[in-house]
């Protein structure tokens, strides 16, 4: 197994791990929860940083947060993005394609380490899943392409079924949940090849019983135009920017802390 020394990730809300708290006002995430698990594998130190920002398209990512990345000497990054790319009017597949393959390029031609992933089919996910669902696949596409070409290791969480259930969500319907992150982590360490890592993570949670599933299922949705497609499209509309005042939560490589399991 390969030892890291230094780990930088780089992308939107996902990678900043928004919905997972931390207990101290901010939030933790798959990307802190990558780093544990290279720092529990490895006896030699691991350094992180975090630039990733909410609501970034990958233009933004790359043109703020690339080369700052890069300048940290990372040995392992994960670059993460997109999503926000196809969910607005009139994705531009292109213009992804291209900035992915800038920003898998340039960590490739420093022989780093690069790790991303797929996003898993939405429609049993969001209520709107159904329309989106072929953008996701066709950026999946995109995904598998570009890393293919440049050596960056994909973790395909479109072709597991777990990624569909809607308990490792939270109530946005856009960010994974507390779970959903622990999940997401386990699974990167696994495909790293991380010494004591399984496909542990994609096993399914206990089935879902009870009468009046489909009742809760459809109030839920409700819930969810009220409090969030509502404002999310209020503030789209008004064209306030979703990373408006937020910096990058760890912007400066630290040594992790090494978990007792």
């Amino acid at each position: 197994m390969r030892r890291f020394r230094r780990y930088v990730a780089i992308g939107d809300s996902t990678t900043e791990g928004m919905e997972d708290p931390d207990g101290a006002g901010g939030y933790r995430g798959w990307a802190d929860r990558l780093a544990e698990h290279v720092a529990r594998a490895q006896d030699e130190p691991v350094e992180y940083a975090n630039l990733a920002v909410r609501g970034l398209r990958v233009g933004a990512i790359r043109a703020t947060q690339l080369d700052q990345a890069l300048s940290l000497d990372p040995d392992l990054m994960t670059i993460v993005g997109g999503v926000n790319d196809v969910i607005g009017p009139r994705p531009d597949f292109e213009r992804v394609r291209a900035e992915l393959t800038s920003m898998f390029g340039a960590a490739r031609a420093r022989d780093v380490t690069v790790l991303t992933f797929t996003m898993p089919d939405p429609s049993s996910v969001n209520p709107l899943g159904r329309h989106l669902r072929q953008r996701m696949f066709r950026l999946n596409t995109v995904i598998r392409a570009e890393a293919e070409r440049h050596g960056v290791l994909v973790m395909d969480f479109d072709r597991y079924a777990i990624g569909q259930d809607r308990r490792l969500w939270f109530d946005d319907r856009l960010h994974v949940n507390s779970l959903g992150h622990e999940r997401i982590g386990a699974a990167l360490a696994w495909r790293l090849g991380l010494d004591g890592t399984d496909e542990s993570w994609a096993e399914p949670l206990p089935a879902q019983t009870g009468l009046g599933l489909a009742v809760r299922r459809a109030a839920s949705d409700i819930a969810w135009v009220v409090s969030y497609l509502a404002p999310w499209l209020g503030r789209s509309i008004r064209g306030i920017p979703h990373s408006a005042g937020v910096v990058a939560k760890r912007p400066v490589p630290t040594i992790v802390s090494r978990p007792d399991s």
